[in-house]
């Protein structure tokens, strides 16, 4: 596989009506169920693969509506503006989107642009008085992270991260299912993630746009499906790099590294994130009473797993609309997913990436204080 897109496109379908545990229902509305509240209008900012991706997902929302575009590419806002209807006026590119805080038809800006933009970008979405929605990971370090949160808090703003899995119907069930108890007291878990990397000029495989390589982009999956799975978030890390390819992947570049978690209880997590090896998108987890394993684990869709109690049969929803949807609900009416999507939730992972990197740099076992 040459992309990440690729990595975790698998196959994607749509099947929505079939049975539903009680647990995760209330994620889904009917397809023939009438919506009157209010609608969430959103602006992309970043017109890339994934920004088209959730612009599509968008189109089955209910509850959230792509109103806006903000882009460097005015050939890129034209098709998209032919394509979703958008108004010249809510059209905008980097240097003056600023002028959004003038826009009524605007709530939000939803940040899907390099990871390396992300923090300034957002700040200057808050000031501008819109709700922030940034893809992960939300920086390139913990300090942007807070950065963010901090003039997010100080805007009166919402700052949100998306994380789709968080509202991915059977891993809401799997954590259900551990929270219940199901599973007895959690004692390890297990993250594989990765994909051979394609071109070597794009901006993932550039120090200052992403931040770092294989871990900025996927290895963040493993270190927050430890969290939700486990239930807890840890106290310690150690880590190890390994890179093949200095050329590609140049210093600041991570081609693959093993990391391991400990927890509070005295469970333990260990995770492989890499650039240089395919068929890598798997959880596991076990417990006292009981065990879960999905892979894949965190692509597009669909999910597949099993638990100790039979296979996982939950529908595949596209996990954006299900994502642009909850994250309306959470604006509009404070409702909560079953792992939280904010600000300080990203942070979170952040202060355990910045935690990996320095243990794999210097050998030692690392101290995290979340």
């Amino acid at each position: 596989m040459s992309t990440r897109r690729k990595f975790i496109e698998n196959i994607t379908v749509s099947a929505i009506g079939l049975p539903l545990l009680s647990s995760s229902a209330n994620l889904f509305a009917s397809s023939t169920e009438k919506y009157d509240g209010p609608i969430l209008k959103i602006a992309i900012m970043g017109l890339g693969s994934y920004g088209n991706r959730v612009a599509e997902a968008m189109l089955n929302c209910k509850k959230a509506k792509l109103v806006g575009v903000i882009s460097g590419t005015p050939s890129k806002i034209t098709k998209w503006q032919e394509k979703y209807g958008i108004p010249t006026k809510n059209c905008y590119n980097y240097d003056n989107f600023d002028a959004i805080k003038d826009n009524d038809d605007i709530d939000a800006v939803y940040v899907i642009t390099p990871n390396g933009l992300h923090c300034e970008q957002a700040i200057r979405v808050a000031k501008a008085g819109k709700h922030v929605i940034c893809e992960k990971p939300m920086g390139v370090n913990a300090k942007e992270g807070q950065r963010m949160v901090d003039a997010c808090k100080a805007a009166n703003v919402k700052l949100l991260i998306g994380y789709r899995m968080h509202y991915e119907p059977k891993t809401v069930h799997v954590i259900q299912m551990r929270k219940n108890g199901e599973f007895g007291q959690p004692k390890f878990f297990q993250g594989q993630s990765g994909f051979v990397i394609g071109d070597p000029t794009q901006w993932r495989l550039k120090k200052e746009l992403s931040g770092g390589g294989a871990m900025m982009d996927i290895g963040i999956y493993s270190i927050n499906g430890a969290r939700y799975m486990l239930g807890e978030d840890p106290i310690w890390v150690t880590a190890q790099e390994t890179k093949t390819d200095p050329v590609k992947f140049k210093e600041g570049i991570d081609e693959t590294i093993q990391f391991q978690m400990g927890f509070p209880s005295g469970a333990v997590a260990n995770c492989l994130s890499t650039y240089n090896m395919n068929n890598l998108d798997r959880f596991f987890m076990t417990g006292s009473k009981g065990w879960m394993e999905m892979k894949p684990s965190t692509g597009y869709g669909p999910i597949e797993g099993r638990t100790h109690k039979g296979e996982l049969n939950q529908p595949h929803i596209t996990h954006q609309t299900l994502q642009m949807d909850g994250m309306s609900e959470l604006i509009f009416d404070g409702k909560q997913p079953i792992v939280p999507v904010d600000g300080e939730e990203g942070v979170k992972d952040m202060k355990i990436i910045d935690a990996v990197f320095l243990a794999a740099k210097t050998g030692d076992k690392v101290t995290i204080n979340l």
